[in-house]
């Protein structure tokens, strides 16, 4: 195996990197390598697979219509929302 030194890191990352080593029950060696190993032998796939498909949910869910604004988006759930409680739904 080899060795990897890297210097020249900010104290606040030092710092977050021991922390999070703490947080996983690591020394901070472990840590930095289980980071290096998720981000450059594919550890983080998974998650985007599971970002993607929750995305593809979401836009199945909304018919993958689009509007002009978040605001846009609100109103018209707040209107689908209040048919639905009023009873006047016609779906």
């Amino acid at each position: 195996m080899a060795t990897l030194t890297v210097s020249g890191l900010d104290d606040d990352v030092v710092r977050k990197l021991r922390i999070r080593a703490a947080e996983h029950g690591r020394s901070a060696e472990a840590e930095h390598r289980r980071i290096l190993e998720q981000v450059l032998l594919g550890g983080a796939a998974p998650r985007r697979a599971e970002i993607a498909g929750r995305l593809a949910a979401f836009r199945a869910a909304t018919g993958d219509r689009t509007a002009g604004s978040v605001a846009g988006l609100l109103a018209e759930t707040r209107r689908e929302r209040t048919r639905r409680l009023s009873g006047h739904d016609d779906a």
